[in-house]
């Protein structure tokens, strides 16, 4: 039986692309999974995750990464369908890698919701489990998320490089992150295409530089 685990990172994030991973296993190699001990990468140290990156390759046999761009992010929010976006690449890549079982980690706590509009737009026939926290209950998923994890963090490390100063990592939560986009908002007086714009992050640091005009005057 061929059993696919699918993951994202970067949902939360106002910097950069979503990125969503499968990772398709043989049933017997379930204990290769456990052996290299994969878990949930956001337990796992940027370092390991690095090390485990191929080695989830080696044993898979077969795997898809998709980087979501912010701009298509940001549509989908605008219009309350960021889990629906999450679903249509859920099931984009189901029906490419067509396994016996997929296993999904669910963007919303009702995952039978989430699980039936995965199936509906199956093109064959599939398994679908939706779970919440599904990357620290299965090592398939949890490969899933080291994949999308690493992709995505190597997507920031690409823009630092191509910017020539360190963003952080792209989350709302990160001090660095914020003092970089209060920087280039005032600096070039809007922000570039790999920020989300619709995030409130964004849209708060926006406001907040339309009221210091304001006060200006």
């Amino acid at each position: 039986m061929k059993v696919l685990g699918i993951d994202e990172s970067g949902r939360g994030a106002v910097i950069g692309p979503l990125v969503i991973a499968g990772v398709m296993v043989d049933d017997g190699d379930f204990g290769e999974l456990r052996r290299i001990r994969v878990k949930d990468s956001k337990l796992l140290s940027k370092k390991r995750r690095e090390e485990l990156y191929n080695l989830i390759k080696e044993i898979s046999s077969d795997f898809i990464i998709l980087q979501i761009p912010p701009g298509k992010v940001d549509k989908a929010r605008e219009r309350n369908r960021l889990n629906r976006l999450e679903v249509e690449h859920f099931a984009e890549i189901i029906n490419t890698l067509k396994p016996d079982r997929a296993i999904v980690d669910s963007p919303e706590a009702n995952t039978e919701k989430i699980r039936r509009e995965i199936e509906s737009k199956l093109k064959c026939d599939v398994e679908v489990i939706a779970e919440n926290k599904a990357d620290r209950k299965y090592p398939v998923v949890s490969a899933a998320s080291i994949l999308a994890k690493v992709v995505r963090d190597r997507s920031i490390e690409a823009l630092e490089k191509e910017l020539g100063e360190k963003i952080g990592v792209g989350y709302p939560s990160d001090e660095r992150t914020m003092e970089f986009l209060r920087k280039i908002l005032t600096r070039d007086g809007e922000f570039p295409d790999f920020v989300r714009k619709s995030w409130i992050t964004a849209k708060r640091l926006n406001g907040e530089k339309k009221q210091r005009k304001i006060s200006d005057y």
